[in-house]
């Protein structure tokens, strides 16, 4: 059975060298790249490789005017048929610069095929200056599609959360606060030196074969529906608190809506007193809805993720996910159920008592929120522009 190993990031030299590490260490191993630096001709390069060189390569139309979706439409065919000739133990998925795993990883998996390691390449040097960094990706040329949005900092951000395993590149220009800010951010990640082990030969079978730490781990098996969850507002798996080598991570949780205008008045500061920001949050002027808190890069993401489970009838309860429902179990309130503020900031020189009481500035008054929940819904609705409502 073909085994699929999806490795990314931003970081492309580390992703090169964690590529060639794996086709040199797992005997039977290929390479499936598609280049969309080719997307404004209209097409989709396609490449093939072993570690002998290309076995084959074509191009795939644009779909929609979408490189990134030509690569959704050519990714799970090409697959198939290495699946079919019988050849290839393990297809490295190696994306281009600006593909989320996520999207790769659910792909593949709807398309039958068992996707055994999702990997997210670093360079520990890197990561602070790219989770400062706010350029739009069309500015740098990364752009996906005409309508990309996203910016080199939180597309990053994404490719680092998602990915279980962090392949780590032996970087000399990192010292021990880069280390640390990578720890902190993903502290549940199983960080793998890209160089260490040994290479294998000979035909034995890939999962028998993998001796290397790297190897091991893009065959070590992967949930897609688990590794979705540890990413959704309601249930991530958020790091938690730290104070090491001059990076600090503040876990901020109450259970007290925000005032809607002195939040937005504050917003700024909030997003800037942090590399990196996440969580959910409650606005008293809408108590039902669960709101998410994305930062990165001096830039602020809020969107709705659906009402809180203290908002739901009992009886939609049965139709949300049981990891849901465990979330809400561990912040649940005799007064106002999962409703509360989990939000979490990590940074190099965190500010964390000044972040604190610019938070708790935010939050409703003893007054304010005596008035209850329909005085709350009057108060002026400052994110409705932001949420686009």
């Amino acid at each position: 059975m073909l085994s699929v190993v999806i490795v990314g990031g931003l970081h492309a030299d580390a992703r090169k060298a964690a590529v060639e590490r794996l086709l040199a260490d797992v005997p039977g191993s290929v390479v499936l790249h598609h280049d969309l630096a080719t997307a404004a001709a209209g097409t989709v390069v396609r490449t093939i490789r072993d570690a002998s060189g290309i076995l084959a390569a074509g191009e795939a139309p644009l779909v929609n005017d979408c490189a990134c979706c030509a690569l959704r439409e050519d990714l799970v065919p090409e697959l198939r048929r290495l699946a079919d000739d019988g050849r290839t133990r393990l297809a490295v998925v190696e994306l281009w610069d600006s593909v989320e795993p996520k999207a790769m990883a659910e792909v593949v998996t709807a398309g039958g095929l068992t996707v055994t390691g999702v990997i997210t390449a670093v360079d520990p040097a890197l990561v602070l200056p790219y989770l400062g960094n706010g350029d739009d990706l069309a500015e740098r040329g990364l752009a996906a599609a005409a309508t990309d949005q996203r910016t080199v900092a939180d597309t990053f951000a994404r490719q680092l959360e998602y990915a279980p395993v962090l392949a780590v590149a032996d970087s000399e220009a990192a010292d021990d606060e880069d280390r640390e800010l990578l720890a902190q951010l993903h502290p549940t990640a199983r960080q793998v030196p890209i160089g260490a082990g040994e290479p294998m030969g000979g035909q034995a079978d890939a999962r028998a074969s993998a001796r290397s730490p790297l190897a091991a781990a893009a065959l070590a098996g992967f949930d897609v529906e688990a590794a979705a969850a540890a990413q959704h507002p309601a249930c991530a798996l958020l790091p938690t608190e730290a104070d090491a080598h001059g990076v600090s991570t503040l876990v901020w949780h109450r259970c007290r809506p925000f005032h809607p205008e002195r939040l937005y008045e504050a917003l700024e500061d909030i997003t800037c007193a942090a590399a990196r920001s996440r969580g959910r949050f409650w606005l008293a002027d809408k108590p039902d809805v669960l709101l998410h808190w994305d930062a990165a890069g001096g830039a602020l993401c809020v969107e709705s993720a659906g009402p809180w489970l203290a908002s739901l009838p009992d009886a939609a309860w049965e139709m949300v996910p049981p990891v849901r429902r465990a979330a809400a179990a561990m912040d649940w309130h005799p007064e106002h159920g999962d409703c509360c503020q989990h939000l979490v900031f990590t940074s190099p020189a965190l500010d964390r008592d000044g972040l604190e009481r610019l938070l708790e500035h935010c939050l409703l008054t003893d007054a304010e929120y005596a008035a209850g929940r329909d005085a709350w819904k009057r108060l002026p609705p400052a994110f409705d522009t932001l949420l686009e409502v």
